[in-house]
């Protein structure tokens, strides 16, 4: 019971840290530039508290449930012999994960020229495709970078050919589907299989995973912008609720926790399910193991609910009404250096992106340390919503900004260590997570709307764009990583050189 007491408290800890500077910098606009009305700031400022309380019980039960289950079942089934089985098991995880994933969830209710269920399942299947790709990558031990290469190039032809309102979908898709329920699933499966290797490059294979399926859903929705053609593009606005007393308050988050409650329910039964009938045919753990992995999904659980009720309830309606305010200004150019330090910050409080940087240090043994892949991140999604926010402003087609992005990010993997590629595209899906969803992306639709653009074709885009600049930032890091790994080597060899001309009896005297 201590033990659990002492990571609650650290995770209370590491979720004050995150959430308060974006919680801060929102009140600071509120008190100066961009007022909101009182009804808007009591929905922020609870939805904190249920964000805060919500991420410590995820992150916790991430540790516990999640990433272990995920390690066991992708090593079982690397040891399976049949192909066949293998890759059938791997399309049913990746289509189940997918349809549990909340974020898809958020996106599918905001995009209004396609039906929910019909993209939900056309990105369920391309994430299912792709994780037998990325599967198939691991067990015969193929460069991640030829494979980025290829669909990407697949990406952009089929981008050509799509209509503008399919086209921010399509790569916003992309970004949601790794949020905080498969990521730390999926890249665990990736440890897992892994683990059956025993080669040098194991470890820097397990990771890739996150980068490939965030291909799957954006083909997929290309493929679905081809062939669908809805009646209505239209955006309608959501209302901004009046709450007048804290009664009011209650009610209004206590009407949205029931759908959460069953959303998540929901949500995580497959996952459950599938575990429940691995462990009887083939882990049958026992005892404390086990036991913790069930103290573990009960906290996933909880955490879920809890924080998607309070960004949902709370943090949605804010960000779309603070976007509207700081567009309507006269000096409206404000909303991209505002936009650029909410990203620094708001990153910080992805559920997911907690996950990577454990997953990163432990893997690399703290080569590649948590603090520099937070700072990387931070730095990467600041420029994208600066980028995101002129688009806002010029309604400039995300294409112009997406295509040389990604040109860029796949030109560096050729000048970076592997693993630092590996890690740079796991990134850019585990940055644009429920956050990004459900508060920079209205705040984007707000804006937009202010300022008289198109909302469907200029706002959305903000996850894409988020997904794209970490894939750069954190290769840059590797750069940095490589040329002082060289330097280091360097003076080794020089100072190794330099102790030859010396006798053993001048060195001890020395």
């Amino acid at each position: 019971m201590e033990l659990y007491q002492t990571r609650f408290a650290e995770k209370l800890k590491e979720a004050l840290t995150a959430v308060s500077p974006t919680i801060g910098i929102v009140l600071l606009l509120s008190f100066t530039i961009a007022p909101i009305p009182p009804s808007i700031l009591l929905l922020l400022l609870f939805g904190a508290v249920l964000l805060i309380i919500g991420m410590m019980f995820f992150t916790l039960g991430a540790e516990l449930a999640m990433t272990p289950v995920g390690e066991k079942i992708g090593t079982r089934i690397a040891n399976s012999r049949n192909l066949g089985i293998v890759l059938l098991l791997c399309f049913l995880l990746g289509f189940i994960i997918t349809i549990s994933e909340p974020d898809l969830q958020v996106l599918a209710e905001q995009v209004p020229s396609v039906p929910n269920a019909v993209l939900i399942l056309a990105v369920a299947v391309g994430v299912g495709f792709f994780l037998m790709i990325a599967m198939l990558r691991m067990l015969f031990s193929k460069t991640l970078r030829s494979l980025l290469i290829l669909f990407y190039f697949l990406v952009f032809v089929l981008a050509f050919f799509v209509q503008d309102d399919f086209l921010a979908v399509a790569f916003d898709s992309g970004g949601v589907t790794t949020g905080p329920m498969t990521v730390p699933f999926i890249m665990a499966l990736g440890v897992g299989f892994a683990a059956v290797r025993s080669d040098k490059h194991a470890e820097d294979d397990s990771f890739g995973l996150v980068s490939l399926c965030s291909i799957g859903p954006i083909l997929a929705v290309l493929l679905l912008g081809l062939l669908y053609h809805p009646e209505s593009t239209g955006y309608a606005g959501s209302e901004i609720p009046v709450i007048r007393d804290s009664v009011e308050l209650w009610r209004y988050f206590a009407a949205g926790l029931p759908k959460y409650i069953e959303e998540i329910a929901v949500s995580l039964l497959p996952i459950i399910l599938f575990f429940a009938v691995f462990q009887m045919i083939s882990l049958k753990m026992r005892g404390r193991p086990l036991k913790k992995i069930v103290i573990g999904m009960v906290y996933t659980y909880v955490g879920l609910v809890l924080f998607l009720t309070g960004v949902n309830v709370g943090f949605m309606p804010a960000g779309n009404y603070l976007g509207a305010m700081i567009a309507g200004l006269s000096y409206r150019w404000v909303l991209i250096p505002i936009g650029m330090v909410i990203g620094y910050f708001i990153v910080k409080a992805e559920p997911a992106v907690y996950v990577l940087k454990e997953q990163v240090e432990e893997i690399t043994s703290g080569a590649i340390s948590g603090e520099a892949m937070g700072l990387s991140l931070s730095l990467g999604v600041s420029v994208s919503i600066g980028l995101a926010m002129i688009r806002v402003l010029t309604g400039i087609s995300i294409f112009w900004f997406i295509l040389p992005g990604y040109l860029i990010a796949l030109a560096l993997s050729f000048f970076v260590p592997k693993i630092f590629t590996a890690i740079a595209f796991d990134s850019g899906g585990v940055a644009s997570g429920p956050m990004t969803a459900t508060f920079l992306l209205p705040f984007a639709m707000g804006a937009c709307e202010a300022v008289g653009g198109n909302i469907v074709q200029d706002a959305f885009g903000v996850v894409a764009m988020v997904a794209m600049t970490p894939l750069i930032t954190i290769q840059i890091m590797g750069a940095v990583y490589k040329y002082r790994f060289a330097h280091a080597r360097a003076e080794e060899a020089l100072e190794a050189s330099y102790l030859d001309i010396w006798a053993d009896d001048d060195i001890i005297e020395l």
